[in-house]
């Protein structure tokens, strides 16, 4: 059977849950993959009134969706970072608090934790996210910066995320990572070292989206092929690598979308991720969540790009034979 091909909502949270589902009912996507801000899904609501999540449901229900999975990368960027005004930007006051940087991360981390909880209580089994990352700032290694630095600073992610993933396994979730630019993980090598840093947890894994490493020049397929049981979410993302010998793929400090950039998120189809290497590969280990659209590019109206999407997705997905193709010509 075809996977489900759902919508993150992270994009269109500007969108009341119920108009967002209407529109995305009547362009035939299979669901929502709903984000944890907005009004999308709000975590302390799902915790203090038990007609909560019922009402979630029933608006995905009327609409003849499901969700496979919740998000919150707002909030869990906040864990490990070193908090600045950007945070204030992403976090709701109850979370901010009074902007004292390690408070803002214990709260952002407790926060996480209800949210797996939240997650039991509305009947998924993953959530997504961003883990944030004290040594991201360190990426360089000048001024000279040492191996003992960077441990210390898989060392500060274990140690906030282990009791968070402890409390994801307690209430049957798996923890999404999307592997990306500024947080703990961002290509094979260091997603490899976040595994160690906390002892292979088996609620840590990756929600994969080949957006965030192509314009890195890592093979996207190469990564699903590296963690074939890590797995736990894919999304469906497209970049754009422009580099033109005045630019640089470090963004040059430029806003996405400006045409000087030396790469940019584009709606799938029109960049350089290759879906039929990928959905190969998702075959081959057996992955049968659902794809999910993050659709960002600043170019194109949403609306028609998320439409297109769905059908770019539909396309490309397959899935694998059941019998080997020369089979018809072999002897019994």
């Amino acid at each position: 059977m075809p996977r489900p091909v759902t919508l993150f909502t992270g994009q269109w949270a500007d969108l009341p849950l119920e108009t967002l589902a209407e529109k995305v009912s009547s362009w035939g996507f299979d669901g929502l993959e709903l984000a944890c801000w907005g009004d999308h899904f709000e975590v302390d609501k799902a915790l203090e009134k038990d007609s909560y999540v019922r009402e979630r449901r029933d608006l995905l229900e009327k609409y003849n969706l499901k969700c496979w999975a919740i998000s919150n990368h707002l909030v869990g960027q906040c864990v490990c970072d070193p908090i600045d005004q950007r945070h204030r930007n992403v976090l709701p006051d109850r979370l901010w608090g009074d902007g004292d940087p390690e408070g803002v991360r214990q709260r952002a981390a407790e926060e996480i934790k209800n949210t797996a909880r939240a997650a039991k209580l509305f009947g998924v089994d993953i959530v997504n996210g961003f883990t944030g990352s004290s040594v991201w700032a360190k990426l360089y290694f000048f001024p000279p910066t040492s191996q003992a630095d960077i441990d210390a600073g898989y060392k500060d992610f274990a140690e906030r995320w282990i009791p968070i993933l402890d409390v994801c396994q307690e209430n049957g979730i798996k923890f999404g990572l999307e592997v990306h630019p500024t947080e703990i993980a961002y290509d094979i090598i260091t997603f490899e070292r976040a595994l160690e840093a906390v002892n292979h947890h088996p609620a840590f894994g990756a929600n994969f989206d080949p957006s965030h490493l192509i314009h890195q020049f890592v093979d996207p397929a190469e990564f699903i092929a590296a963690f074939p049981d890590r797995i736990y979410h894919v999304h469906v993302k497209d970049s754009k690598v422009k580099l033109t010998g005045r630019n640089s793929i470090l963004s040059s400090h430029l806003d996405f979308g400006d045409p000087r950039r030396g790469w940019d998120f584009v709606s799938p189809g029109h960049g350089d991720v290759k879906l039929d290497p990928i959905v190969r590969w998702l075959n081959r280990i057996g992955y049968q969540g659902p794809l999910s659209i993050e659709w960002e590019d600043t170019g194109m109206d949403r609306e028609f790009g998320a439409q297109e999407s769905l059908a770019v997705v539909r396309k490309a997905d397959f899935a694998p034979s059941s019998v080997a193709f020369d089979a018809a010509f072999q002897g019994e």
